[in-house]
């Protein structure tokens, strides 16, 4: 039988690290699960610690999929696209479906890692409504409306859908554009491209990695505080430069880099970006925990506890033998 780690957790907690260890002592190779390192160029923002080059392996459609060889471990599905492309779920599992394929061919051991839970639901479980294409039209006509206006846009288009969201969703603009959008296209009923087959009968260990709120909020702000010095401000800066801007590129959209629009429009000061930029990522970090707190499947595992990494190992272990 096939088999599937994966790692998850909130940002900041190790995730990477642990997947490379375990890639070297099971034989695998990681599968990144990050929404924001998929862009090129976008490096210190979204933390990627990258060898000088990287090797292409393979294609998945209008994708040329390389890796990057992190401590001789392989790392899949960074640096995928360049910025100003619209990159979406859909294409992501295109890209992880590929690659998890090419990785159980050669008998080795596919670990999937990151915090963008959607992207680890795509490959586990598939997304029904991922054969909706976005309607980028639409989406700008949706995007100068209120939360008010887009909750009830959406009760009179799908009550039921509005009814299941939580209270999160119904404040994010960005799923409730989503949802209307879904609605809007008539064919969404009858597609449905949930991953059936091979991914069912996969044999699948989930580990999540955690902390309490106050050692995880110093975690990030120590995280921010090293980006900050390792040049962040001058990466957005070249970005610029190459003619990416806020309105058409992942540099609008991206935790991390639109904290820094108003500052390089002059409209602020960097203490407060950097102020922003810390809220924002503990924000990010209690979502990521609200969407992988609903999955049973997750072992959990306190970072800050003695030991959790042997236990970790023991369980890998285990489940992999």
């Amino acid at each position: 039988m096939y088999k599937l780690l994966i790692i998850c957790g909130p940002t900041a907690t190790g995730k990477t690290r642990l997947g490379i260890e375990l890639a070297k002592k099971f034989n695998g190779e990681i599968v990144s699960a990050d929404s924001k390192q998929v862009y090129r160029g976008m490096d210190v923002g979204t933390g990627k610690d990258l060898p000088v080059s990287s090797k292409l392996q393979l294609s998945a459609q209008s994708f040329q999929l390389g890796y990057y060889e992190i401590k001789r471990v392989k790392v899949w599905l960074l640096d995928i696209v360049e910025p100003d492309y619209k990159f979406n779920v859909a294409d992501y599992k295109k890209c992880a479906d590929a690659i998890v394929e090419d990785i159980w061919k050669r008998k080795k051991l596919p670990i999937v890692v990151g915090g963008t839970g959607f992207y680890i639901k795509a490959i586990v479980d598939g997304i029904e409504t991922m054969g909706v294409l976005p309607d980028w039209k639409l989406r700008e006509e949706l995007s100068h409306c209120s939360i008010d206006s887009l909750l009830d846009c959406l009760r009179k288009l799908d009550p039921k859908k509005l009814e299941r969201m939580n209270e999160s969703d119904r404040r994010n603009p960005r799923r409730l554009i989503r949802s209307i959008e879904i609605a809007h296209d008539v064919k969404c009923q009858m597609l449905n491209v949930k991953t059936k087959g091979k991914m069912s009968n996969v044999n699948k260990l989930f580990v999540g990695l955690t902390a309490p709120n106050e050692i995880l909020y110093q975690r990030i702000d120590q995280r921010v505080d090293e980006r900050v010095r390792n040049g962040i401000e001058e990466e957005i800066r070249g970005l610029l430069e190459k003619g990416y801007d806020w309105g058409n590129s992942a540099l609008g959209t991206t935790l991390a880099y639109r904290e820094w629009k108003d500052y390089f429009e002059g409209k602020t000061t960097k203490e407060e970006v950097i102020r922003k930029w810390k809220f924002d990522e503990h924000d990010y970090a209690r979502r990521q925990m609200t969407w992988f707190r609903k999955d049973s499947k997750i072992n959990w595992f306190d970072i800050t506890k003695e030991g959790w990494q042997a236990k970790v190992e023991n369980l890998v272990e285990s489940w992999y033998s």
